[in-house]
This record gives structure tokens, sequence and C-alpha cells, in this order.
């Protein structure tokens, strides 16, 4: 489970540019993307909670300091 600044898609024409920049394909038109995100170590327990969008991707990649989540779907981490 990450904690991403923010949520997009992979038709983003930013998201496009920033993606070929980094050599990464991204198979499909519309698939859910994460930026500038963290792991959340521990949920439910003080100073991990997440003041942003909880979200759980099936890749992760951190190429030249750009965090970048592939396949991103939202989490409730309330549970």
């Amino acid at each position: 489970i990450q904690c991403c600044g923010s949520t997009t898609t992979s038709n983003e024409p930013y998201i496009t540019n920033i993606l070929g920049l980094l050599g990464i394909v991204v198979s499909g038109v519309d698939v859910p993307i994460g930026v500038d995100f963290s792991p959340i170590s521990v949920i439910g327990v003080g100073g991990n909670s997440c003041s942003a969008d909880p979200v759980c991707c099936q890749s992760t990649d951190d190429a030249q300091g750009f965090l970048i989540g592939i396949g991103c779907v939202p989490v409730d981490v309330s549970l």
C-alpha cells in the first residue's frame, strides 16, 4: 500500500511524457498511475496515516528520484 501525492491515468499528456522519459512502457490506454508516493508501513498506528490518496499499486518505479506507481487502485485504510 502506498500513499500517493496524486493519482491520474496513463493517457494524461504529462504522465505520457514522464513515462517516456523514464523508459516505462505501460500497456493499455487508461492505466491508473500514482505519482509522488511513499509506503504506508503500518495501518492504524499513530504517525503512519496517509493524508493523500492511499492506493495499492501493481508495480512501482523509482527512476532518478521520481517515484511513480503503475496499476494503482484506491484502498480504504480505515478498515
